[in-house]
């Protein structure tokens, strides 16, 4: 009996393990890919993207094991100043025209604590992709949106030198450059469960009828 028991327990933790698994849809509407970074050395610039996007696959079994993709629409970007924003859109810094999607595709997850992971992935900007570490906050408690669609929360940091992406613009003051090579990310996103299409035992749909077979009248 109890080597039956083992048997039974071992074809079903593969079951169960996949089941941990699921996928999130990034919501661009409640979503914000953040940065900071200093101008002429005294004060700090914020800003963000409106629109980002994509999706992440969480095991929450294996934190590990999950990964997510994103893709921020770099033409909407804000940082208060409409001038700025233009500025910031030209071949100067993101150079829209030619390249107006910013991606993130993870490469590794570790644990650091009990809330807290290192996410590696890659950065492509600007046509140029380079290695990057995020650190991130657990994923939030699941909740129910004002549908019913099941919601969570993710947060992440990090920070990079823009000159590596070829945002080379600046000008030089004598308190040091009008912007700074370092910039600070902050990334809070909200994403909504992929449910699974169709319900289990639902009967599969009958195949069409070969060429030349008559149709079954309905009865």
């Amino acid at each position: 009996m109890k080597q039956l028991l083992a048997i039974a327990l071992g074809a079903l933790l593969p079951v169960l393990a996949a089941a941990e698994a699921t996928t999130w849809t990034i919501d661009p509407s409640h979503s914000t890919s953040g940065f900071t970074v200093k101008h002429l050395v005294v004060s700090t610039v914020r800003g963000g993207f409106g629109k980002t996007t994509g999706a992440i696959h969480l095991d929450d079994a294996d934190l590990t094991r999950s990964t997510v993709e994103a893709n921020i629409d770099a033409s909407s970007i804000h940082t208060g100043s409409p001038d700025r924003d233009k500025h910031l859109e030209s071949a100067d810094f993101f150079d829209v025209a030619n390249h107006p999607t910013i991606t993130f595709k993870s490469t590794r997850v570790e644990k650091v604590g009990d809330d807290k992971l290192k996410v590696t992935g890659d950065l492509t900007m600007r046509g140029v992709t380079k290695p990057i570490v995020l650190d991130v906050s657990a994923p939030s408690q699941t909740v129910k949106g004002m549908k019913g669609e099941l919601r969570r929360g993710f947060s992440a940091t990090g920070k990079l030198n823009r000159k590596d992406y070829g945002l080379n613009w600046s000008k030089m003051i004598e308190a040091g450059p009008v912007v700074s090579d370092e910039v600070n990310l902050q990334l809070d996103v909200e994403a909504t469960k992929d449910e699974a299409k169709g319900a289990a035992g639902n009967k599969a749909e009958k195949a069409p009828p070969k060429a030349g077979e008559k149709t079954p009248a309905k009865k």
